[in-house]
Protein backbone atom coordinates (compact mmCIF):
# COMPACT_ATOMS: atom_id res chain seq x y z
CA UNK A 1 0.00 0.00 0.00
CA UNK A 2 1.68 3.46 -0.63
CA UNK A 3 1.65 6.20 1.44
CA UNK A 4 -0.96 8.53 -0.39
CA UNK A 5 -3.40 5.46 -0.18
CA UNK A 6 -2.90 5.31 3.91
CA UNK A 7 -3.27 8.65 4.41
CA UNK A 8 -6.82 8.57 1.72
CA UNK A 9 -8.23 5.58 4.24
CA UNK A 10 -7.07 7.54 7.25
CA UNK A 11 -8.88 10.69 5.80
CA UNK A 12 -11.93 8.55 4.83
CA UNK A 13 -12.47 7.02 8.31
CA UNK A 14 -11.41 9.76 10.47
CA UNK A 15 -11.54 12.97 8.48
CA UNK A 16 -9.36 14.94 7.04
CA UNK A 17 -8.58 17.27 9.83
CA UNK A 18 -8.56 14.77 12.52
CA UNK A 19 -6.94 11.60 11.07
CA UNK A 20 -3.14 13.32 11.22
CA UNK A 21 -4.29 14.32 14.83
CA UNK A 22 -4.96 11.06 15.53
CA UNK A 23 -2.01 9.73 14.36
CA UNK A 24 0.42 12.09 15.59
CA UNK A 25 -1.00 12.01 18.96
CA UNK A 26 -2.46 8.35 19.55
CA UNK A 27 -0.14 5.39 21.00
CA UNK A 28 -1.16 2.49 19.74
CA UNK A 29 -0.19 -1.09 21.66
CA UNK A 30 -0.62 -2.89 18.18
CA UNK A 31 1.79 -0.44 16.73
CA UNK A 32 4.25 -1.54 19.53
CA UNK A 33 3.78 1.40 21.91
CA UNK A 34 4.00 3.24 18.91
CA UNK A 35 1.66 6.35 17.26
CA UNK A 36 1.16 5.65 13.28
CA UNK A 37 3.81 8.50 12.62
CA UNK A 38 6.62 6.72 14.83
CA UNK A 39 5.23 3.47 13.10
CA UNK A 40 5.94 5.01 9.86
CA UNK A 41 9.18 6.88 10.58
CA UNK A 42 10.68 3.38 12.19
CA UNK A 43 9.75 1.72 9.05
CA UNK A 44 6.71 0.18 9.50
CA UNK A 45 4.83 -0.78 6.13
CA UNK A 46 1.71 1.22 5.62
CA UNK A 47 -0.44 -1.25 5.17
CA UNK A 48 0.31 -2.92 8.24
CA UNK A 49 0.25 0.25 10.04
CA UNK A 50 -3.57 0.47 8.49
CA UNK A 51 -4.03 -2.85 9.54
CA UNK A 52 -3.38 -2.28 13.27
CA UNK A 53 -5.65 0.70 12.69
CA UNK A 54 -8.24 -1.00 11.57
CA UNK A 55 -7.77 -3.79 14.45
CA UNK A 56 -7.23 -1.07 17.22
CA UNK A 57 -10.66 0.89 16.51
CA UNK A 58 -12.65 -1.92 14.99
CA UNK A 59 -12.93 -0.45 11.51
CA UNK A 60 -16.00 -2.36 9.54
CA UNK A 61 -14.27 -5.15 7.35
CA UNK A 62 -15.46 -3.31 4.49
CA UNK A 63 -13.59 0.09 4.76
CA UNK A 64 -10.14 -2.07 5.07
Amino acid sequence: MRLTIFWQHMADHFGAAYADSFARDHVMAELGGRTIHEALAAGWEAKDVWRAVCAAMDIPPDKR
